[in-house]
């Protein structure tokens, strides 16, 4: 078998499907139907097209209102409110809204009152999620986001496709949300890099990953930088502000939106972001913003799972 390489822009980022077939056709359809796919969900729920169905839900957000909901919504609205509820509410699907306060090309701080204004409509709780049918809200003003679950459930697709498609060996790198379906075909592993945000072109940690996902969230993609100090774009839904404790989480799980929503509440606990994460017992790293690297089951330099 010979390895194929596919690479597309979709969801504002860089994906990339690496995937092993036993010639150019059977892995070219392969990757069309990745590609194919993370379009889908992208225009589905992207927040940026006036066409998707959650741009459609948000129409019905801001005057307040019900809509019924699809299987595939109704799933990803479950597991939004599982992290929510696992992470004491700071990991809120209706936050999205701040960004309108935030402006991370500007070079300049929102002004708080603006940020307050927008606290007012921001709350899972403010909202009815009636699982599997309906989703209501009882006032106006709210705005749901699914940047933080929408990527790395398409990162799993992807892999299921891959396997669907007879390609048994892939990993999928969908702007930094990896999947891997299966080794090399010599059962070696796929070697990923975890970038060090405070040192362009440095390696915190090599993984050698056989199976499963990684996925990272930190301070340094989006960012704003004053006086020294570093504001993120990961936002506390309850001060609308960024978390200033880590720098970077990267953790490793069976499914890459359980890794991608894991690092990302990891980032929001801030001081017992570490606690919590090593009580979650998943492979996990993290880099605080003072420079202290720590995590459980991977040791610095190298690790296999």
């Amino acid at each position: 078998m010979q390895l194929y390489t596919h690479s597309f822009q979709a969801m504002g980022t860089r994906c990339e499907t690496q995937l092993y077939a036993k010639g150019a056709e059977p892995a070219a359809r392969a990757a069309a139907a990745v590609q194919a796919d993370v379009e889908r969900l992208e225009a589905r729920y992207s927040r940026y097209r006036d066409t998707s169905f959650l741009s459609r839900i948000n129409r019905v957000a801001a005057s307040g209102g019900s809509i019924a909901v699809d299987a595939e919504t109704a799933h990803l609205l479950d597991y939004a409110a599982t992290c929510h509820a696992e992470s004491g509410g700071l990991f809120d699907i209706t936050s999205g809204v701040l960004r309108r306060a935030w402006n991370f090309k500007s070079g300049q701080l929102p002004e708080p009152r603006a940020v307050q204004t927008l606290l007012g409509h921001v709350g899972w709780n403010k909202l009815r999620w009636h699982s599997p049918h309906t989703l209501e809200f009882p006032e106006p003003g709210l705005e749901l986001d699914f940047g933080g679950v929408v990527k790395e459930y398409a990162a799993d697709r992807a892999a299921t496709l891959c396997r669907e498609h007879g390609a048994e060996h892939a990993l999928i790198n969908l702007g930094g949300d990896i999947r891997v379906a299966g080794p090399h075909p010599d059962d070696s592993p796929w070697r990923i890099a975890i970038r060090d945000p405070r040192t362009a072109g440095s390696v915190l940690q090599t993984l050698e990953l056989f199976s499963g996902a990684l996925a990272s969230s930190g301070d340094y993609e989006r960012c704003i930088e004053i006086d020294g100090v570093r504001y993120g774009h990961i936002l506390n839904p309850l001060t609308g502000w960024p978390v200033r404790h880590m720098a970077a989480v990267s953790v490793a799980a069976d499914f890459c939106v359980v890794a991608g929503s894991a690092a990302t509440i990891g980032m929001l606990l801030e001081h017992k972001g570490a606690q919590w994460l090593q009580q979650l017992g998943l492979p996990h790293i993290w880099l605080d913003v003072n420079g202290t690297c720590g995590g459980a089951l991977i040791k610095k330099g190298q690790a296999t799972f």
